[in-house]
Parts: C-alpha cells; sequence; structure tokens
C-alpha cells in the first residue's frame, strides 16, 4: 500500500473517531471547560488518554475532547513526562556529590553553646 492510501484510510479513521466522539461527548473542553460550536467546533480535538491512536475502543472510553491549546499543552507534557522519567538515557542526570552542606552543623552550634 502507498504511503498516500495509508494516509488516507488514516485520516478517514481519524475522521470517523472524530465523528463518534463528538456525537459520545459534549462539546466542551474536557480541560477548561470552554464550550465550541459552529465553525469553532473545529477548534475541538480528540485527545487519546493513553497517547495510542490505534486504539479506539467503541465506547470511546481512550477518548476526551480537548481544545487545540489543551491538546498541544498535554501533549507537551506528555513529552517532558517521557524525556524526564527515570531511567530515560536522554534524561539529564545530576552529579554524584558527596558534600552535605549542613553535615556538621550540630556540633558547630554545640560549640557556640560552650
Amino acid at each position: 500500500m502507498s504511503s498516500r492510501n495509508s494516509h488516507f484510510l488514516s485520516a478517514k479513521a481519524e475522521e470517523d473517531y472524530r465523528q463518534k466522539a463528538l456525537k459520545m461527548y459534549p462539546h466542551v473542553c474536557g480541560r477548561c471547560a470552554r464550550e465550541f460550536s459552529g465553525k469553532r467546533l473545529s477548534e475541538l480535538t480528540v485527545h487519546h488518554r493513553d497517547h495510542n491512536h490505534d486504539n479506539n475502543p467503541a465506547d470511546g472510553s481512550n477518548w476526551e475532547l480537548l481544545c487545540l491549546f489543551c491538546h498541544d499543552n498535554e501533549h507537551s507534557r506528555y513529552t517532558d513526562q517521557q524525556y524526564f522519567a527515570e531511567g530515560s538515557t536522554a534524561s539529564p542526570q545530576a552529579p554524584k556529590t558527596t558534600y552535605k552542606a549542613f553535615g556538621d552543623l550540630a556540633s558547630l552550634l554545640k560549640k557556640s553553646d560552650d
């Protein structure tokens, strides 16, 4: 199958689950609660809760409607979470240190009491 045909099928599937989601859920952003109607309905997107665009259960349990801004924010937060996840080779690692800034504070305070 050519990439053009697979893109068409992908766009068709996206339009199908979008139409289903718009019929199932109120036209309100799930994050900021803004309402959408008319021409502005195009600003409401279907977000996959598990970030898997192939997971489209018929009951819509993996979808939520988000406005463009909240959808972008959600994906940015997800990307950051993946980047900074523990064990990620891409995550910046803090240098290991053995210095303890307040390690001897108790003895210094004790000396000043004497």
